[in-house]
C-alpha cells in the first residue's frame, strides 16, 4: 500500500523542470505567483501554493493544463483510498494550487470551491463535463479514463476497482491568469 502514498505525492506534487531555481522550483511558478500577488495584494501574506500537474504522463498533463488555463476544466478527481493510505487530509475549500505542465512550467492558479466524496457509479454528467473539459459524451469519457487510471494504480496494490469505490471530487475555479 505504500505505493499509494508515493503515487499520491507524485500525482499531486510531481514537477519536472530544467529551469528550476535554488529551491528546486521552476522559475515560472515564482513568476506566476508574483504576478498574481501584484494584482491581488490581499494575498501577499499567503504562502505560495503547491505547484503540480494533473495526471501521470506528459500528453495528458499538458492537455489538462491547457484545459484548466482555458477554464474548460474546472474539476479534478482522485481516489479516496489514496488519501486514506497516505493519511492525508482531503482537499479544503479555498485552497489554491499552481497548475503546471508536465515539465513544471506554471500555467494557472486554481482555487478549490467545493469538495465531495462520491461513489464512482454516482458521478454525474455535469461533474464529468467540468472534470473532462468537454461536452461531448463527458460521462462516458470520464468513466473510461478514470476507470483505466484507477484500475492501473489499484493493480499495484493487488486491489481491483469497483463501481462503488469512493472518488474525491474537487470543483475549482481558475483564478489566474484572468482571461
Amino acid at each position: 500500500m505504500k505505493y499509494l502514498s508515493l503515487l499520491l505525492l507524485l500525482l499531486l506534487f510531481g514537477c519536472k523542470s530544467e529551469t528550476k531555481n535554488e529551491t528546486g522550483i521552476d522559475e515560472s511558478v515564482v513568476t506566476l505567483w508574483d504576478s498574481f500577488i501584484f494584482e491581488n495584494p490581499e494575498f501577499k501574506n499567503n504562502d505560495r501554493p503547491e505547484a503540480w500537474f494533473f495526471h501521470n504522463n506528459e500528453k495528458d498533463a499538458n492537455r489538462l493544463a491547457a484545459l484548466t488555463l482555458s477554464k474548460k476544466k474546472q474539476a479534478g478527481s482522485g481516489l479516496y483510498a489514496w488519501y486514506k493510505e497516505a493519511q492525508a487530509d482531503l482537499p479544503q475549500v479555498g485552497t489554491q494550487h499552481i497548475i503546471t505542465d508536465f515539465n513544471g512550467t506554471a500555467k494557472a492558479i486554481i482555487e478549490i470551491t467545493k469538495v465531495d466524496t462520491i461513489p464512482f457509479n454516482q458521478i454525474t454528467p455535469a461533474y464529468a463535463t467540468l472534470d473532462m473539459g468537454t461536452t461531448e459524451e463527458p460521462l462516458e469519457k470520464w468513466k473510461k479514463a478514470h476507470w483505466e487510471f484507477f484500475a492501473s494504480t489499484l493493480e499495484e496494490a493487488e486491489t481491483k476497482p469497483s463501481e462503488g469505490m469512493l472518488v474525491v471530487c474537487e470543483w475549482f475555479e481558475t483564478i489566474w491568469p484572468k482571461n
